[in-house]
């Protein structure tokens, strides 16, 4: 089959538990949309149609499946047999692939995805269109060392990564957190692991910001925390805790309060935070479709310190108070202590967790708050730009053609040298492209 003379790009998220997954795909995709550029994502979000998408961009729905245990997964809305769904989900993704011809492959997080729903995909690609670069994107951190190294050995994934990834793209910072050390990646993978830096997100005008704080009823000099758990799935404890501290003060506080719910919290528990909160005069939301305004009208947020939360905060100028999840996996743990070291945060740890030591630290941080917005305001978030980069070089170069002598020619592990240099971190020391 001839190839479309657009540049089309397929991108994967599993999307079975949360929101980060989905809103990090869609904040690349709105970045890489172009004249002649067509962008396709396979998604299992169930709330992915409640997001307005930009033009050139579109989506394809497979079934949902819901994490309900360790490496046990179930639909989320049809009752069919667990294997019947990943069936279908195989069979949908492979004949998107097919179908829409991609000239490059973006996979979120999991490089098997789903129960290794994505391998016959990234089989048939490596088969039929060898010139399709595929592409891995990981967040920074995804666990502790030890749990990361065992998780990827049982799996297979060092094999893959070597194998089947043209290139690895890590949404961090080496010098804040190196996956390459911390999992014990070996040369032939961390040759092609190019750092971007944080992903960026949306600013919306100052008239949008204002409107949502006259919204939620602030009046000018007001201080706003908004208290917000992602999806929601997990985030009960949070702003239960929240709560708990506003009902010790009688809702007297000297700031406003909003909290968001997040769609996947169970019904029971959404109706226990909307109805005390009712009771102390704070609004409770599910959902937001435009969370950037939301929190761009926040002074304070207080998170679990999942990595789209974060991204949203340092992007929007806005201070953070993370009460990390600690189990099933240290993700947030670490990266609260990553960003508390450099004062882009502040945390509490879950074993502190408890309505006086919130109530302090909320405190402390509207107080005393010029360390850490000063430090929020010299960050750079390089994650789109360096990723766009990388787009303008594939798109240069004819399909299957390697980058090995692009790489070396550049101090930018292959990307091509803007008028504004990008930050140290924005490397790939020794990529060594397809073949």
């Amino acid at each position: 089959m001839k190839r479309k003379s657009t540049y089309n790009i397929l991108m994967y998220s599993h999307d079975t538990y949360g929101l980060g997954h989905i809103r990090r795909t869609m904040a690349i995709a709105s970045h890489l949309r172009g004249r002649n550029t067509n962008i396709l994502i396979l998604t299992g979000s169930p709330i992915v149609g409640r997001y307005a998408l930009p033009d050139k961009i579109d989506f394809v729905r497979i079934p949902g499946m819901i994490k309900k245990a360790n490496e046990e997964y179930l639909p989320l809305s049809i009752k069919i047999h667990p294997n019947q769904a990943l069936d279908i989900r195989k069979s949908i993704i492979k004949a998107t692939a097919k179908t829409f011809q991609p000239h490059l492959f973006i996979v979120d997080k999991e490089p098997l995805g789903l129960k290794k729903e994505i391998l016959p995909t990234l089989q048939w690609l490596r088969r039929s269109l060898p010139g399709t670069r595929t592409v891995l994107g990981l967040r920074d951190i995804m666990d502790e060392s030890s749990a990361t190294c065992k998780d990827w050995r049982d799996k297979g994934i060092y094999d893959l990564l070597e194998d089947t990834y043209s290139e690895i793209w890590v949404y961090g910072i080496k010098e804040f957190y190196d996956p390459i050390t911390e999992y014990r990646i070996p040369s032939a993978i961390s040759d092609k692991m190019l750092f971007t830096g944080y992903i960026p997100r949306n600013v919306p005008a100052p008239a949008a910001v204002k409107a949502m704080r006259k919204r939620f009823g602030c009046s000018n000099g007001e201080k706003l925390v908004v208290a917000t758990t992602g999806g929601g799935g997990d985030g009960y404890s949070l702003l239960n805790c929240f709560l708990s501290m506003l009902e010790r003060q009688k809702g007297k506080t000297s700031f406003k309060s909003l909290l968001v719910t997040g769609p996947f919290m169970a019904e029971k528990e959404r109706d226990n935070v909307v109805s005390r909160a009712k009771k102390l005069g704070v609004q409770a939301i599910q959902f937001h479709r435009s969370m950037e305004e939301v929190l761009a009208a926040a002074d304070l947020v207080v998170s679990m310190g999942g990595y789209n939360t974060v991204c949203e905060s340092l992007t929007l100028g806005r201070m953070s108070l993370i009460i990390p999840r600690e189990t099933p996996r240290k993700e947030q743990l670490i990266r609260a202590q990553v960003l508390k070291e450099r004062r882009l945060v502040d945390y509490i740890p879950e074993d502190s967790l408890c309505p006086e030591a919130m109530d302090s630290k909320i405190k402390e941080l509207l107080g005393n708050s010029k360390t850490y917005l000063k430090a929020i305001s010299e960050f750079q978030l390089t994650g789109l730009d360096v990723i766009s980069q990388r787009l303008k070089q594939f798109q240069r170069q004819p399909a299957g053609c390697s980058c090995k002598k692009a790489a070396a020619s550049t101090s930018y592990g292959g990307l091509s040298e803007p008028s504004n240099p990008l930050p140290a971190h924005a490397q790939m020391a020794r990529y060594h492209g397809p073949e």
